[in-house]
């Protein structure tokens, strides 16, 4: 019998492993294909919240650390977790296995679903991510709006305890976003927001793409398919640091 296909799933934040396995609930056993095992590893050392553009900058940094020998450890892919989609394209320099970020790929299938879709996120203070990859990729165009409920999330405890409310917040800026400024789909701002997506979906007239969910079964789509990124559009390093990169945890 063949072994599974390893996915490395990168937490772009430092958390023990509790708040590590609080995130892997978005890919419950029953969702991941026979044959598929995702493992999700929390980086090192790094960011806090990814509020700031300090945050960023660490998170980018520490998801390619975290992730730059996977093809050497014997992944088959690897998933950022996080719409930021940090170190998204110096590991696919670094690296021949498909990267998959969860920004990209909600974004992409936003574009196939609707016209024009909304970005909802639990803070203002995360609407730079988003503007630095609708940016990079050319998506801006696409995007009615950028919408928040002003709450300081929680990357590790996620919103355990806290649906009644936050869920009901949720819903008034996305029918805000739909009614006012034209989305015709919506994508969470955080695969943090897991939580949130069936009740969202079941409570709106329009779609709600939950990120970490897209982009996982991109990523196994990829993987059946044989398929990874062109390695014209991100080259390889003529003289790679691999090791270096590695042993450089802070």
């Amino acid at each position: 019998m063949a072994e599974d296909q390893r996915i490395k799933v990168i937490v772009p934040i430092p958390m023990d492993e509790a708040g590590v396995a609080n995130r892997a609930q978005q890919l419950p056993d029953d969702f991941v294909r026979p044959g598929f095992k995702p493992e999700f590893e929390a980086v090192r050392w790094g960011a806090a919240l990814g509020d700031s553009y300090h945050d960023t900058m660490l998170m980018d940094w520490t998801v390619f650390q975290a992730g730059v020998n996977a093809e050497q450890e014997g992944y088959s892919g690897v998933l950022i977790d996080t719409v930021s989609d940090s170190g998204l394209r110096p590991l696919r320099s670094a690296l021949s296995i498909p990267v998959v970020g969860p920004g990209e790929a909600s974004f992409a299938m936003a574009m196939m679903l609707g016209k024009k879709f909304s970005v909802l996120t639990m803070w203002p203070e995360w609407f730079p991510l988003y503007e630095k990859t609708l940016t990079e990729y050319g998506w801006s165009g696409r995007c009615a709006s950028m919408r928040s409920i002003d709450t300081r999330p929680d990357v590790t405890e996620l919103l355990e305890g806290k649906e009644e409310i936050v869920f009901e917040k949720l819903k008034k800026q996305a029918m805000i976003a739909m009614e006012e400024d034209g989305a015709d789909v919506i994508v969470l701002g955080s695969t943090t927001m897991h939580q949130s997506a069936a009740f969202l979906d079941s409570e709106l007239p329009i779609p709600v793409l939950n990120p970490g969910q897209v982009a996982y079964k991109m990523l196994e789509t990829q993987i059946e398919l044989g398929l990874s990124h062109s390695k014209k559009a991100f080259p390889a390093p003529e003289a790679p640091k691999h090791e270096d990169i590695r042993k450089g945890w802070y």
